[in-house]
């Protein structure tokens, strides 16, 4: 079984970093194809190519360039390469080994949209990826391919590093433009939209790394070529970040559409030392959990997830194995969102505060016969009542993980410990 290498087809290369490299293997081409088109016509390449956001939400790219008011004011691009998502790991790859690949994107993006400014918004913790993505735009620069006038087009286009600060919830769109504009990282309502009143209050479109990347594919290859992978609703191929209990994790391409079970047992190489597949969580900590039996009928696509009540997400595929104690593994999920939460809206910091409790009481032994249940009514309350997701992102894998593995949250809090591994898991005590 192999990947379907499409992006990634030359991140083997070590040169592929450097420009010299990059244009070896056919870089900047299609920028200077682009820059011979009309701009609204590579929007409409990108809408027929059918390619959805790759940072979680999914939401067709060429729909939403197309949703910029045409008043003449400046247009700013934004690259979301905040990654804080538990689990994901594409986008890293992406900017270590292609950096030139997500610039030219961001070019032809530019282009389409009529911007002539634009800033690569990177997780702070990325230190790697900031010297390699610095290397290339000095070489970009140099080289006439950013700046004025470039390729002689008359387009002229500058780009930017933004360094954030840590903070996840700054890969929420809006959460990211506040940070940007030098205010707290905290998500804006909307409407309006950014790509109404984004930036500076000046319309803005914020894609993700991986998306702006696969723009120089849909150049390449066309709408069709790009469709030829993946399904009719989700085309294209896209990166999954595998990881927990497989003998192979890492970054694999894929078509959309892909057995996700045929990830972890062919390409990830299944389960080490004869374990059992317990659960996956298909697209990011956020997304609710799939039992084993679930995650043998799922196929990675946007429509397949959805009806089996989770989602893609981020592509971000986190294996567990029957080692595993599923209030354990909730309880570092909770803590991890009632940490990241800004605080902003009361459902969110209130309930994100209570899950971790609860779920650390339980894991202290201390828990409570109707704590279950109190669980999963505060996931409840939290659903759909803030500015943006991060409430519902603590909420729904709590709904899940309950749900579907309620024998071992009852057992824990009759029996005071772990029914997977028969002693206590006192993160209360490490946490507080």
């Amino acid at each position: 079984m192999k990947e379907t290498k499409v992006l990634t087809e030359h991140y083997d290369k070590e040169e592929y970093r450097f420009l010299e490299g990059y244009q070896k293997w056919g870089g900047y081409s299609m920028l200077r194809k682009a820059l011979k088109m009309k701009p609204g016509d590579i929007v409409e390449m990108v809408k027929a190519s059918g390619l959805r956001g790759r940072g979680g939400a999914g939401f067709p790219t060429g729909v939403k360039w197309g949703f910029l008011p045409k008043n003449g004011e400046p247009r700013y691009l934004l690259c979301n390469a905040d990654e804080g998502e538990p689990g994901t790991f594409k986008d890293r790859l992406i900017m270590e080994r292609a950096p030139h690949q997500l610039i030219e994107g961001m070019l032809i993006a530019a282009y389409a949209i009529e911007s002539h400014k634009s800033y690569i918004y990177v997780r702070g913790e990325y230190n790697y990826p900031i010297r390699v993505l610095e290397k290339a735009l000095e070489e970009a620069y140099q080289a006439g391919l950013l700046g004025r006038n470039i390729l002689g087009s008359g387009f002229h286009h500058d780009m930017d590093i933004y360094r954030g600060a840590g903070a996840y919830i700054c890969g929420e769109e809006t959460g990211l433009i506040s940070s940007l504009e030098g205010y707290k990282g905290q998500p804006k309502l909307k409407p309006p939209f950014p790509a109404v009143q984004g930036y500076l209050k000046k319309p803005t479109i914020v894609n993700n790394v991986e998306t702006l990347a696969a723009v120089v594919i849909i150049l390449r290859d066309g709408p069709e070529g790009y469709r030829k992978y993946g399904t009719e609703k989700s085309p294209g191929t896209k990166i999954f970040s595998l990881s927990g209990n497989v003998l192979r994790p890492g970054n694999y391409e894929v078509p959309l559409g892909f057995p996700l079970k045929d990830l972890i047992f062919g390409l990830g190489g299944g389960i080490p030392n004869g374990h059992q597949l317990k659960a996956v969580i298909p697209g990011g900590s956020s997304a609710p959990v799939l039992t084993a039996e679930e995650a043998m009928r799922a196929t990675l696509d946007y429509e397949c997830l959805a009806n089996m009540g989770t989602m893609l997400g981020s592509g971000a595929v986190i294996v567990l194995d029957d080692r595993q104690c599923m209030v354990d593994c909730l309880g570092n999920l909770m803590h991890f969102y009632h940490h990241e939460s800004c605080g902003q809206c009361t459902p969110c910091r209130e309930g994100t505060g209570w899950l971790d409790k609860i779920t650390q009481r339980i894991l202290s032994g201390q828990g409570q016969p109707a704590d279950v249940d109190l669980l999963f009514k505060v996931a409840d309350n939290m659903k759909g009542r803030t500015i943006c997701a991060l409430s519902d992102a603590a909420a729904l894998p709590v709904m899940s993980f309950v749900t579907k593995f309620r024998d071992e949250f009852d057992y824990y809090v009759h029996n005071g410990k772990s029914k997977v591994k028969g002693k206590v898991l006192a993160h209360a005590q490490m946490y507080h």
